[in-house]
């Protein structure tokens, strides 16, 4: 019995290495937004030792890496800091023009929650009233203030990167709403939560939101280095985010707890989250797995029209699945 015993030792000790060589960690991007909801959710499920891609990826760790928006992420994920990322629709686009398809997309996330806000008092509507004015959006280049340099354009104003007939700054999400509650800047473009921290804490209103229907505001991208490398992981992954956003449709009221309770932890605040603010965010976010070229196609015009990217361009490979 004892000589069995060894045996059984001496061969776990050797199956070891073998089992610690099959370990992978996962880096994935995201921003601390509600657009990113999925990235949160499983955060907050991980820190209760209920990891949602964990449980369904077996051996995987995942590492979570924080960006303010998509042009940083995309430049991680091309650096290798990154392997996968959520992201909008506009960086990962010009990612997959300058790398000439360098960058795909393996699943959709959230469409809508993205907008325009002005202060409570201001006249402000439409573009052309917002000549000489100054709106603040997340970073240059990120969807947000792409779609905001597209409807300025769209409406008859000129705008630069530098100037124009409005001025666009690029700043952080938390700066946007105190320049804004200082009266700094005339209107913020930017995601939930802070559509509705700019109403609710700034006093402001929403004068024109992104529809869902012609624009994405969240998709799961990866490098196409790392997809072709570790097709079959790229692949249960992207299938444990879809589950996981199926979840958060059927879940809503549990999804919008968990929300609240990370949003708290990642902005260290002293005082919780308010749910009261993401139940009021949550109707403008829709949901969905559902990706296609046609919807790039959207975005594609709308970076042609705010200067980023000029000419035709084949998205064949930009959405491609790898499962």
């Amino acid at each position: 019995m004892r000589f069995f015993t060894l045996l059984a030792a001496f061969l776990m000790l050797a199956m070891a290495p073998a089992a610690a060589a099959q370990e992978k960690t996962v880096r994935l991007g995201y921003f601390p937004n509600l657009t990113h909801a999925q990235a949160l959710i499983a955060q907050n499920m991980a820190a209760e030792g209920q990891g949602w891609f964990e449980s369904r990826v077996p051996g995987v760790t995942i590492e979570w890496q924080p960006f303010n928006a998509g042009p940083s992420a995309m430049e991680s994920l091309f650096a290798g800091a990154v392997d996968l990322s959520y992201v909008g629709p506009n960086p990962v686009l010009n990612a997959y023009v300058r790398s000439k398809g360098g960058v795909r997309v393996v699943s959709g996330a959230v469409r809508g929650g993205a907008g325009l806000v002005v202060p409570q008092a201001s006249a402000l509507s439409e573009p052309a009233s917002f000549k000489d004015k100054t709106i603040a959006t997340p970073q240059l280049g990120n969807t947000q203030d792409i779609a905001c340099r597209s409807w300025l354009t769209q409406g008859g104003l000129k705008v630069t990167m530098t100037g124009g007939d409005a001025s666009i700054i690029p700043t952080a999400n938390p700066v946007i709403l105190s320049l804004f509650i200082q009266g700094q800047v005339d209107a913020a473009w930017t995601v939930e939560p802070w559509l509705s921290r700019l109403e609710m804490e700034g006093g402001g209103k929403l004068i024109y939101a992104e529809p869902a229907e012609t624009s994405i505001t969240t998709v799961l991208s990866v490098s196409e280095e790392y997809a072709q490398a570790e097709p079959e992981l790229v692949a249960a992954l992207a299938a444990a985010h879809r589950e996981l956003t199926e979840w958060i449709v059927h879940n809503p009221a549990e999804a919008q707890k968990r929300v609240a309770d990370e949003l708290t932890k990642q902005m260290h605040m002293r005082q919780s989250f308010p749910l009261t603010l993401v139940e009021h965010a949550w109707p403008r976010l829709v949901f969905d797995n559902a990706i296609s070229r046609e919807n790039f196609q959207f975005a594609l015009e709308a970076a042609r029209d705010a200067g980023f990217i000029k000419g035709e361009h084949d998205l064949g490979k930009l959405v491609e699945s790898v499962d």
